[in-house]
C-alpha cells in the first residue's frame, strides 16, 4: 500500500498542475480574445453611434422645414447614414449643402410656381423623389468604403452636386421665366415644361453645382482638382437631364424620378471618366 501511495502521488500532482496551467492559458487566451472584440466593437461602433446621431438630428430638421414628408424622412435617413458612415463627416456636409440650397430654390417664387402647376408639394420631397436625387451618390460612397477608391468619392461629389444643380435650375428657372427653350429644338415654350431651358435657370444651376462642389473642396471630402471635375460633371449631368426630360419624359416613356436618377448616374460617370 505504501508503494502504491508513493507512485500515485507524484502522477496526481503532475495531472493538477497540468489541469492549473491548461485552465490558466484558457483564462488568459480568452480574456485577449474577449478585449479584442470589445476593441473592434469599439471601434466600428463609435463612428456609427455618430453616424446614427447626426441622422436623426438632420432629419428632425429636415422634416420640421418641410423639406421631405415622412415617407421621404425615413428615405433621407437612410441616405444620410450611409453616406456619413461610408465617407465620413465631408459627405454628411455636402448633403447639407444640397438640402439646404435645394430647399431655398423651391420656396423661391413658390406662389408662382403654384400659378403654374409646377410647385412642390407643401409637405415636401417624397420617399421616390429623394431616392432618385440621392441614391447614386450614396452607393458610390459605399462603394468607397468598400474599395478604398477616391475616384468614388469625385464621383459622389458629382452626383451630388447635379442633384443640387437640377433641382436649383428648375426651381429658379419657372420662378424668374414664363417661358423657356426646349433643349433639342430650342422652340419657345411654357416654364416648367419637361426639357426646358432659361438662361437665369442654367445659371443657377451651374452656380449650385459650383457650391456644393467648393463645399466638398473645403471639408476634404475630395481635392480642388477634383472638386473642379465635380463641378463639371454636375453641370454635364443637369443638361443631361434636360435632353432626358425633352426626349423621353415629354413622351412618358419615364417619369421624373427615373430622369433625375440617370442624371445623376450621368453626372457620376463623366466624373470618373475625368479623375
Amino acid at each position: 500500500m505504501w508503494w502504491g501511495s508513493s507512485m500515485t502521488s507524484p502522477i496526481s500532482g503532475g495531472i493538477a498542475a497540468f489541469c492549473a496551467v491548461r485552465t490558466e492559458t484558457a483564462h488568459r487566451v480568452s480574456s485577449f480574445v474577449v478585449a479584442a472584440l470589445l476593441r473592434a466593437v469599439g471601434m466600428l461602433s463609435q463612428p456609427l453611434a455618430v453616424a446614427a446621431v447626426v441622422t436623426a438630428a438632420f432629419t428632425a430638421v429636415a422634416r420640421w422645414l418641410r423639406g421631405v414628408s415622412f415617407s421621404g424622412s425615413i428615405a433621407g435617413a437612410a441616405v444620410c447614414f450611409l453616406l456619413y458612415a461610408a465617407a465620413g463627416p465631408g459627405a454628411f456636409a455636402a448633403l447639407v449643402s444640397v438640402f439646404v440650397l435645394t430647399w431655398i430654390a423651391t420656396r423661391f417664387g413658390y406662389r408662382r410656381k403654384q400659378k403654374l402647376g409646377t410647385a412642390e408639394h407643401r409637405e415636401g420631397r417624397t420617399a421616390g423623389q429623394v431616392l432618385a436625387n440621392l441614391a447614386t451618390a450614396t452607393a458610390l460612397a459605399v462603394g468607397f468604403a468598400l474599395h478604398k477608391n477616391v475616384r468614388f468619392l469625385a464621383a459622389t461629389a458629382a452626383a451630388l452636386s447635379e442633384a443640387a444643380a437640377d433641382t436649383v435650375s428648375s426651381e429658379l428657372g419657372q420662378a424668374q421665366s414664363d417661358r423657356a427653350r426646349l433643349i433639342t429644338t430650342w422652340e419657345l415654350v411654357p416654364a416648367g415644361t419637361d426639357g426646358g431651358v432659361t438662361v437665369t435657370g442654367t445659371i443657377a444651376g451651374v452656380v449650385a453645382a459650383a457650391i456644393v462642389s467648393g463645399v466638398c473642396a473645403v471639408v476634404g471630402l475630395v481635392s480642388p482638382k477634383r472638386a473642379v471635375v465635380s463641378m463639371i460633371a454636375g453641370v454635364a449631368g443637369m443638361i443631361a437631364d434636360s435632353y432626358l426630360g425633352a426626349l423621353l419624359e415629354r413622351r412618358r416613356w419615364l417619369n421624373n424620378d427615373w430622369v433625375n436618377f440617370l442624371s445623376t448616374v450621368a453626372a457620376a460617370g463623366v466624373a470618373l471618366l475625368l479623375t
